[in-house]
């Protein structure tokens, strides 16, 4: 009984711990300004975030045991992402930079962590290789380290683009041709297999959102200040589809497959 009344009290330690940041920020004197529109996004999303990881946490008390790692893991996502988000907002309130660095860095954890999911659904209902993981995080690695190397200027931004698409098309063969997709028409029920396919969609025009940002900032002469400020807006609204609604697609799985088998 113990263990479980820490459990259930857990996710509102974490909401209360993830608060913190907030309260440090109101007391430095920063004023989020009425027209900064790049900046209420910030905050909009990273209260969406924190509101989202309570409630992954809450429901794996719901769900079959088989699923409580999807949805701890759901929950992870979207916890590490407010973590970021808080430090992103303060950077671009205090100073109207791009906090690139903040972001990759945010990225790197949750990425893969996204990817991990696909491979855990299919292993709740069945065995799946060890490989399909292993793809599934390179692909993830080459994406990410191209993206970053590009807006961080390490090397010129047409080749880091082109890298990070083919770690993105690398991903996207082995979810809708390789061998999870296989796994998830032959062995998956039908509520995880819309799982699956969902998620799948969301991979491909969800994160479609990203290259298009990063061509229209860097690819296209467009004005370095307005860029900015459309990079900003258009990276932290993917992240309510490409995070939250991912999570909550799993958690939509989870509960059905709970409650069919508890008939």
């Amino acid at each position: 009984m113990k263990m479980r009344s820490l459990l259930t009290k857990s996710p509102l330690l974490i909401l209360a711990a993830l608060i913190l940041p907030s309260q440090a920020q109101a007391s430095s004197g920063v004023v989020l300004q009425p027209n900064d529109f790049v900046g209420m996004s910030f905050w909009l999303i990273s209260m969406a975030l924190v509101a989202s990881t309570a409630f992954f946490f809450l429901e794996t008390q719901r769900v079959a045991g088989k699923w409580k790692t999807s949805l701890t893991v759901s929950g992870l996502v979207t916890l590490v992402a407010a973590v970021h988000y808080f430090y992103m907002r303060e950077v671009w309130v205090t100073t109207g930079q791009t906090p690139t660095v903040y972001r990759y860095i945010d990225w790197l954890i949750t990425v893969p962590l996204l990817m991990v999911e696909f491979f855990l659904i299919l292993s709740a209902i069945t065995k799946v290789p060890v490989g399909v993981f292993w793809r599934l995080m390179l692909g993830t690695l080459v994406m990410l380290v191209g993206g970053y190397l590009g807006e961080a200027h390490y090397v010129a931004a047409l080749p880091a683009f082109i890298v990070g698409m083919l770690g993105w098309a690398y991903i996207l063969f082995e979810i809708f041709f390789g061998e999870a997709s296989k796994i998830n028409a032959q062995k998956a029920p039908p509520a995880v297999q819309s799982a699956f396919n969902l998620m799948r969609l969301i991979v491909t025009f969800g994160w479609a959102i990203y290259p298009i940002g990063y061509f229209v900032g860097y690819l296209t002469g467009a004005n370095p200040e307005d860029s900015m400020k459309g990079l900003n807006i258009v990276y932290n609204l993917a992240d309510v589809l490409n995070k939250i609604a991912f999570g909550v697609i799993i958690w939509a799985a989870a509960v059905s497959e709970t409650e069919a088998h508890s008939k």
